[in-house]
């Protein structure tokens, strides 16, 4: 079997980078040529002396990735330990950093900048990984692998988040390179998954049973994005904000925690531990359970104009078609039957994104019988669609909308339980993952002997699939956890954990809290919402107060600092690639194209609230009337400045410059075209853009000298 290596020194010289494994003498050097990037494998007693200018120690090799001018190797230099699954050592990045293959840097503005995008990214992104086993697949996938294989080769490509930027790589090891034609896999241990997202483990007790609870939530490198920068599908049938989160329990883990073991008897089949491979009842045993969370699978937009509420817009079902089947043959191949629980509104603006989903449904299903059923509190409390029959592929899906923000009102968050009793039956057949470890195998982290296996998931939704999303997972999360330790028997069947240890509901509810806070923070900028009602499972008047000051924090965030931020995303995944821009326009890549008399409005806004706030505040004395006039006179320059800043609030916007969306491109243009028209603005803009023509011109020359 070929893991990764654990310690890996660079070798830095001026022709180029030498990894090696002070652990591994024996195994191959990496050496990357500088400045051209070329890769090949050396024999590490081989290689020639040479001046090193600095042996630097490293925890592995995020990836390569290539930028305007130059190549970049971007390397794991501070890891921490996590924790322990199954007796092997997961580890959280906490520093990068980043070996340019040009001796000399060449000073650029756009390069600067593109690594500056790159740096926030590696900075601000909760990535782990393991040298021994395989955290980008459930526990469930991972028994399906061969556990001889490389781990890259085992990896969920969904959820290799580095996958991009380990290309390169990946490539030289299918196909070799320069002097090395032919597969390589000597370079196997160098290249190391990655997984982006909420990995926590912790070691307890339920009552007087020890444990270790596990919360994996993996996000999708597909479609990565910002809140209002990325909905829905794109061709190919990824889905905006995609996650995997998978609920673990191991029992018994004796070789991580050193905890005691489970007394038990029996086998899992009937539900109760030990089993023919320990008479004392310690092997380790894994139970586990996956929900997904994902955009509406339709093609539709947010569309940012500095209003609270954007402007939804949805392209025809039939556009979508194509790119729901995609997505859904996906999830049906991974997952078995999808239970679609839908939770935005009925009413007002996300009755649209409902009706379309409906819609989709109702496309790739055959026959689908709809039902309604009401209550006092609204007229659609579910909808559901199931198929008239169970033949084609897509007949595996079933749809259940739950109306959660009418049931819930006015901090009833109980009601919130209806839903989980509504797919009771679905539940109850779709079961969960079990297995046992066992150690004795040759593989390390030894093999899992599976007993049971889990059918079905339950994909859930709302708007943004952050607040309302995070609150029914843990609620299908804690019921699925009073399943497992009934059948373990640690728990009396009609029993809830939560009313039976109270110190151990705690930390399950602050596990899931946490987990929307990370799968929010890296969506929308801020933490989750409604987190008050799964830390201390009601809602309170301080976590609604909270929820204003996120919604705010939000709306500021996502109209004005998301740009950059899905910039770094669409270039450390590969959305954006640098090298095969246009180089001709390289040097207006993050250029502010707006007229400058456009630009100059907020600053207008700004010194006129200071002038006026110093008129207010200064000592007037005679000269009363003068100073209200000049009050009255910026108050007014203020109320225009910003009337003009939300009636155009396109202009505004902070808006992506790698791959910029076509609804914000359009938008553009048609509130500048309206500009235009201002008996006032408009010639004045015109005259900007038709000097801005040629200074375009005139750096576009300049630029492809410079490259050339």
């Amino acid at each position: 079997m070929t893991l990764p290596f654990r310690d890996i020194n660079v070798q830095v010289s001026s022709d180029s980078y030498i990894f090696t494994s002070p652990s591994s003498p024996n195994a191959a050097a990496l050496c990357i040529d500088r400045p051209t990037g070329d890769i090949r494998l050396t024999d590490a007693s081989l290689l020639p002396g040479r001046r090193v200018s600095r042996v630097t120690s490293i925890a592995g090799i995020l990836g390569m990735i290539r930028l305007s001018l130059d190549k970049y190797i971007i390397a794991i230099t501070k890891a921490e330990p996590a924790g322990r699954l199954k007796g092997q050592m997961v580890y959280k990045v906490i520093s990068t950093d980043i070996f340019p293959l040009r001796e000399r840097q060449i000073r650029d503005p756009d390069e600067d900048k593109l690594l500056a995008l790159l740096r926030a990214q590696l900075k601000t992104g909760p990535m782990y990984f393991s040298y021994s086993i395989d955290i980008t697949n459930s526990f469930q996938r991972q028994a399906q692998h061969d556990p001889a294989s490389p781990l890259w080769t085992r990896a969920d490509d969904r959820f290799f988040w580095n996958r991009f930027i380990q290309s390169d790589f990946i490539d030289f090891r299918t196909r070799g390179g320069r002097g090395q034609p032919a597969p390589q896999p000597g370079i196997d241990p160098y290249i190391l998954p990655v997984i982006f997202g909420v990995l926590e483990i912790r070691p307890t007790h339920f009552k007087s049973t020890p444990l270790t609870l596990v919360l994996i939530t993996r996000r999708s490198r597909h479609r990565g994005g910002t809140r209002y920068f990325s909905r829905g599908l794109d061709d190919e049938g990824h889905a905006s904000n995609y996650n995997e989160t998978e609920q673990v329990v191991v029992l018994n883990d004796n070789s991580g925690s050193g905890m005691g073991g489970f007394a038990g008897s029996g086998d899992m089949q009937s539900g109760k531990l030990g089993g023919s491979s320990a008479s004392d009842g310690k092997e380790t045993q894994i139970l586990s359970y996956v929900q997904t969370r994902g955009s509406v699978p339709v093609y539709w937009a947010e569309v940012n104009t500095l209003k609270y509420i954007p402007r939804i817009q949805i392209r025809a079902v039939e556009a979508a078609l194509p790119a729901a089947r995609a997505h859904f043959e996906e999830q049906i191949r991974i997952y078995g039957d999808n239970y679609l629980v839908n939770l935005v509104n009925q009413k007002g603006r996300e009755a649209r994104v409902k009706q379309a989903y409906e819609q989709m449904v109702e496309a790739l299903v055959t026959a689908p019988k709809e039902r309604t059923q009401a209550d006092q509190f609204t007229e659609e409390k579910f909808h559901t669609i199931e198929p008239g029959t169970a033949k084609e592929l897509f007949d595996r899906l079933h749809y259940v909308y739950f109306d959660f923000h009418t049931e819930t009102k006015g901090l009833q968050m109980h009601r919130a339980q209806l839903l989980v009793d509504r797919l009771q039956d679905a539940l109850d057949k779709q079961q969960y993952f079990r297995a046992v470890d066992m150690p004795g195998s040759s593989h390390e982290g030894g093999r899992l002997e599976v007993r049971n296996t889990q059918t079905s998931v339950v994909r859930t939704n709302c708007m943004d699939c952050l607040d309302r999303t995070n609150v029914v997972q843990s609620l299908l999360a804690r019921h699925m956890l009073d399943r497992m330790f009934v059948d373990v028997g640690i728990l009396a069947r009609g029993s809830h954990f939560s009313d039976e240890d109270t110190k151990f509901y705690f930390l399950f509810r602050n596990m899931w809290a946490d987990n929307a806070d990370v799968v929010s923070k890296s969506y929308s900028g801020t933490g989750a919402m409604k987190t008050d009602l799964t830390r201390t499972g009601a809602r309170t008047k301080a976590g609604a107060l909270q929820d204003l000051n996120v919604a705010v924090t939000r709306y500021c965030r996502n109209n004005f600092l998301d740009g950059p931020r899905q910039d770094a995303f669409d270039l450390f995944l590969g959305a954006y690639a640098p090298a095969t821009a246009n180089i001709g326009s390289s040097s207006l890549i993050f250029a502010d194209r707006r007229p400058v008399l456009i630009q100059s409005v907020p600053y207008v806004a700004a010194f006129s609230l200071l002038f006026v706030l110093l008129g207010l505040f200064s000592r007037t004395g005679a000269s009363v009337w003068p100073m209200r006039v000049f009050i009255l006179f910026w108050a007014f320059v203020a109320s225009w400045s910003l009337w003009f800043i939300f009636s155009n609030g396109m202009l505004y916007v902070n808006w992506p410059k790698l791959n910029p969306r076509p609804w914000a491109t359009e938008g553009y243009n048609e509130t500048i075209s309206k500009v235009r028209k201002n008996k006032i603005m408009g010639p004045l803009v015109a005259r900007h853009e038709r000097g801005l023509s040629t200074a375009r011109y005139l750096n576009a020359e300049e630029g492809k000298k410079r490259i050339e």
